[in-house]
């Protein structure tokens, strides 16, 4: 019957939105719950829209059906279209007897904690534990698959999260005709991947379809006007008759030897070098070997297309990390963090991580739970608290040297504890903003000095100094000898008397 099935349809997307509604009206205070919260909503969205599709089909009723049907029950005798749809109905329970119900009541009701609401073992499963729901991103399969790649240099875990989107030299090594192989595509399509799905996983609510067809605009529109990082069109033949400025962008970048250089003379000088000549004949063979010359004049489509995939790549590579650079930044101090932790440590705060949320337990335990929380943690030594609520084991704490004070007189007598502290603050914005209060404008000089006194002295003398450099060369007579020879009138009134002029 169409009609049930009409009504049937409207009623599921009904249930949906009132679903939809009571999980959008509490906010989850843990993560795990948030993002279980967010796929389930992401998940009904995805029903109603299916739904919807059926039910506009039923209403456009292309083969006439639902007429025919609507005609049936208005024209004939009701009761007679009653008991043969009955019949049917009987029919199909006879031959199916164990035929479940869907109590869509049910299916989309938010449970109470008690009633045995699903585990969120999908969220679980969805993350590793270097990525703690969301919060980090895991690259060290990825790191260690471009550690792999022809032609790069080692980096650690840390330099890797700084640099892997960016693709041109002098910040990334692997030259363009490298990155025209297998293992250099394999990379950036597995690097791009991930990146998709972590935003995907993160953010199920987001239209990440219309963001992604808007960075496919965006290299369609780059790659027409041929302005993609590092895939611009090399029209010179190679050698070092056609420098092109690449890198910075501020000096001359010598193809041959990938390196750039700030003054002209510096760069035609080592044209004629060894290691230029060694480099430039090298380049010269491997472009006659595998026709690199001409298929950069002339590009055949197959390597065109090839390159056109690997550019895209890297183009997506670099809009993702920009739209995930709170999570790159969080990555890069956890890592920094994790470095200075022992692996027990690290597998506590990982077990509690995964452990049981406060909303997966009964509600009878909630006043227990309060109490323990409630109780004052045992800190006679007052040591700084770690990631857990906890003091810090007092072997780390001597360790960083976390009891000695540095007070600093131009932060406003603000006490830095440890010496790692006192030295980062320096270039932190207070201890910058006092200096600027005292008039002094060159702030990399003042590195170690707190006191107030101290920097008001130490900048005068600089201002002094600077005004006697100054003043050396103004007010200076210049003498011209018989031969042409200028010299200072000092100089030449003392090689005068002397009967030397």
């Amino acid at each position: 019957m169409l009609l049930e099935d009409q009504r049937f349809l409207s009623e599921d997307i009904e249930r949906l939105e009132s679903a939809i509604a009571d999980r959008i009206g509490e906010e989850p205070k843990h993560i795990r719950d948030r993002l279980n919260r967010d796929h389930q909503v992401s998940g009904f969205l995805t029903r109603i829209q299916d739904q919807s599709k059926r039910l506009l089909e039923i209403y456009h009723d292309a083969e006439g059906l639902r007429t025919k049907e609507v005609q049936a029950i208005s024209t004939g005798d009701p009761f007679e279209e009653f008991y043969k749809h009955l019949g049917e109905i009987k029919d199909f329970h006879r031959r199916y007897p164990n035929e479940p119900v869907e109590n869509l009541e049910r299916a989309y009701k938010r449970k109470a904690p008690g009633e045995g609401e699903s585990a969120t073992a999908e969220i679980d499963n969805m993350f590793t534990g270097e990525e703690a729901f969301g919060k980090f991103l895991d690259l060290t399969t990825l790191h260690e698959d471009y550690l792999n790649l022809a032609g790069v240099k080692r980096l650690s875990y840390l330099q890797y999260l700084d640099s892997f989107d960016i693709f041109v030299p002098p910040q990334c090594p692997i030259k363009r005709p490298d990155k025209t192989t297998d293992h250099y595509f394999a990379y950036v399509g597995r690097l791009a991947t991930y990146l998709e799905d972590f935003l995907r996983r993160t953010a199920p609510l987001q239209d990440l379809d219309k963001l992604f067809a808007t960075y496919d605009a965006a290299f369609e529109t780059a790659w027409q006007s041929d302005s993609v990082p590092g895939w611009n069109k090399d029209t010179s033949i190679p050698g070092p008759a056609a420098p092109t400025t690449e890198g910075t962008g501020e000096g001359i970048w010598c193809p041959d030897c990938l390196k750039e250089f700030k003054n002209d003379n510096v760069y035609k000088a080592h044209l004629s070098g060894k290691k230029h000549l060694k480099a430039a004949e090298a380049r010269k063979t491997n472009s006659n070997a595998n026709g690199s010359t001409s298929s950069v004049l002339n590009p055949s489509p197959v390597h065109h297309l090839k390159e056109r995939a690997i550019a895209e790549r890297e183009f997506r590579i670099s809009k993702l990390a920009s739209t995930l650079s709170s999570e790159r930044v969080a990555t890069r101090v956890n890592v920094e963090r994790k470095q200075g932790m022992t692996e027990r440590e690290r597998q506590m705060e990982l077990d509690a991580l995964f452990a049981e949320t406060p909303s997966d337990l009964p509600a009878a335990h909630d006043s227990d739970s309060d109490s323990d929380s409630s109780e004052k943690i045992y800190n006679p030594l007052k040591l700084p608290l770690a990631w857990d609520g906890k003091p810090i084991p007092y072997w780390l704490y001597k360790l960083h040297g976390l009891g000695v004070e540095f007070p600093c007189e131009i932060c406003g007598n603000f006490v830095y504890m440890g010496r790692r502290a006192f030295d980062k603050h320096f270039n932190e914005a207070r201890h910058i903003y006092g200096l600027k209060c005292l008039g002094v404008t060159n702030t990399g000089l003042f590195r170690e000095i707190t006191g107030i006194e101290d920097a008001l002295k130490l900048w005068e003398k600089i201002v002094r100094d600077k005004r006697v450099e100054g003043g050396k060369g103004e007010g200076v007579v210049q003498m011209e000898d018989a031969e042409g020879n200028v010299m200072p009138e000092k100089v030449y009134y003392d090689l005068q008397k002397q009967g030397l002029l």
